[in-house]
């Protein structure tokens, strides 16, 4: 069986352009294993739909790959960067669920 399910940590950074959406890079070698084993399931731009959790906050979104870094990103909706106090700059643990 395929795992699908990881525990990421990683910083959060603002991407620059309007809107300043917050992201995490997925590091690459838990990128790569995703692509691998998940490609077939992919949508619009090479998404993935996930479930996320962070703290006590579940959400349901999709990973984009980058494909200049290599790795897919995770954006994060404003009412859980809310709920959880997410800010540019600190280190996060997540829970990442691809939607089999």
């Amino acid at each position: 069986m395929v795992k699908n399910k990881y525990k990421i940590k990683a910083v959060v950074w603002i991407y620059p352009g309007p809107g300043g959406w917050h992201f995490i890079s997925i590091p690459k070698k838990i990128s790569e294993e995703i692509k691998n084993n998940f490609a077939k399931l992919k949508k619009g731009w090479g998404s993935l739909p996930v479930t996320i959790t962070v703290g006590k906050t579940t959400w349901q979104t999709s990973i984009f790959p980058d494909t200049k870094m290599g790795v897919y990103l995770l954006p994060f909706k404003a009412e859980a960067r809310k709920k959880e106090r997410i800010i540019k700059g600190i280190e996060i643990k997540i829970n990442l669920e691809i939607k089999v």
